[in-house]
């Protein structure tokens, strides 16, 4: 508050571009690189997809470093993408892979497929 009591107003910034009028300066968005969903799909095995999903959001940081925001975002969302097709590719492989597992080791201690179908 200042001194008479009121509270103080924030100054938003003005940019005057002579090619344009003025306008006012956007703040540039936050950025979502989803760079922790992508370190974690790395441990799926889905290993070209999590890899490309990491080598885009690390490209969306690089976009948003040099101010290119809208090449950052557009890489960001495709980090999300890979980085979800990824993550869904390895639980589907992990639970085929426990699936066939544990139907040998059934038919190996022979309490699998009772019917007779193996």
């Amino acid at each position: 508050m200042s001194s008479g009591g009121t509270p103080k107003k924030k100054q938003s910034l003005v940019v005057v571009d002579a090619a344009h009028g003025g306008t006012e300066a956007q703040e540039p968005s936050p950025l979502k690189n989803y760079i922790f969903l992508t370190i974690f799909t790395c441990f799926c095995p889905a290993w070209p997809i999590n890899i490309v999903a990491l080598v885009f959001s690390v490209m969306s940081q690089s976009s948003y470093d040099q101010k290119d925001y809208d090449g950052s975002r557009r890489l960001g969302r495709k980090a999300l993408h890979m980085g979800i097709a990824s993550l869904v590719i390895g639980v589907l492989v992990i639970l085929t892979f426990c699936g066939v597992y544990n139907a040998n080791i059934g038919l190996i201690t022979g309490k699998g497929l009772k019917n007779g179908l193996a």
